[in-house]
């Protein structure tokens, strides 16, 4: 299983001046900006570490994710959530031929925590083939998005990283407890045979 962004957001969706804000960096001066740049690092960072930490996908972005076999027709899991739509299912052979699967075979049913595609039976992938599942996850386009608890937890997270930046060992390390806390209800439940 191999999962990939196909976009990127734009920077200027990143949370540079509610970072700023949060760790009151001042303005008005002839430098007014100069820490943007690190900003945008640490917040990056920060909303990387979290996605990664919960699965959930905070800014609305494109992924490829390609599979060697179904893991439980008729459906099949999607590795990260929310997921407003499924742009191409398409099945590869060995010697790279393509076949898409008519949209008409499945449906996306889409939910906050586990998305699925559900079909009355999808279609068997290639010997030594792979499916691959073209989706758009994410809150939204723009950081106002994403849920509050979810926010608060990127700015306390980058701040972290802002104030541990040149620093090495356990405390820059670790996540915050309260970043812990505020994302912990977003953490999914690995169960055996969940599907994915």
């Amino acid at each position: 299983m191999n999962l990939t962004e196909s976009t990127s957001p734009a920077a200027a969706a990143y949370p540079v001046r509610a970072l700023a804000d949060h760790l009151r960096v001042g303005t008005g001066f002839s430098d007014d900006g100069a820490q943007d740049g690190l900003l945008e690092i640490c917040a990056r960072a920060a909303m990387s570490a979290i996605e990664a930490r919960t699965g959930k996908v905070l800014l609305e972005r494109s992924f490829l994710w390609e599979l060697g076999r179904w893991a439980a027709p008729p459906r099949q899991g999607l590795p990260v959530a929310p997921v407003s739509a499924v742009s191409a299912v398409t099945l590869v052979a060995s010697d790279g031929s393509e076949t898409e699967v008519s949209a008409d075979l499945y449906t996306l049913r889409p939910d906050s925590l586990r998305p699925e595609i559900v079909a009355s039976a999808l279609p068997p992938v290639p010997h030594l083939g792979t499916v691959r599942i073209a989706f758009v996850a994410g809150y939204g386009p723009v950081w106002e998005d994403s849920p509050a608890d979810m926010r608060q937890a990127v700015l306390m997270l980058a701040a972290h990283f802002y104030e541990h930046r040149g620093t090495d060992g356990p405390a820059a390390a670790t996540l915050p407890f309260g970043v812990l806390a505020l994302i912990d209800r977003f953490r999914p439940l690995r169960l055996a045979g969940d599907g994915l």
